[in-house]
């Protein structure tokens, strides 16, 4: 039995994705912290009415691109995604993805965020691309 990806592993398999994405967008990027947490706070599932915390394997905070302003001042923690490293293992478990393409996914999705996309906005772009 071999030990479940770590953190760390998690990280580096993110940061190849961001490695990935095209210059127009990747260029929006730089300053995007990302972290990886085995769960997220109950806060979090409670501020998005969630029970379970496995229905969350990512998240984006900060502000969208197209909302900064230059003037504004900066946010407090600046612009991050998280990854949830259980909820995630717990999908390639029992969907037998493999854990890259999981990371893959959910890191656009919250780039996606970062762009000012809404969660349906993403689902009509994935729906419209054909496999």
């Amino acid at each position: 039995m071999t030990n479940p990806p770590t953190i760390t592993d998690f990280e580096t398999i993110a940061w190849r994705v961001f490695e990935t994405i095209p210059a127009p967008f990747a260029e929006h990027l730089g300053d995007i912290v990302l972290r990886i947490e085995d769960w997220p706070a109950q806060e979090i599932l409670d501020y998005f009415g969630m029970t379970s915390p496995y229905q969350l394997s990512g998240l984006y905070q900060g502000v969208p691109v197209g909302e900064k302003s230059q003037w504004a001042p900066p946010s407090g923690e600046g612009d991050h995604i998280t990854l949830y490293r259980r909820p995630l293992l717990a999908e390639m478990a029992q969907t037998g993805v493999a854990l890259e393409s999981l990371i893959r996914h959910v890191v656009i999705h919250e780039v996606g965020h970062h762009f000012g996309l809404s969660d349906a906005d993403m689902h009509a772009i994935e729906d419209s691309v054909e496999d």
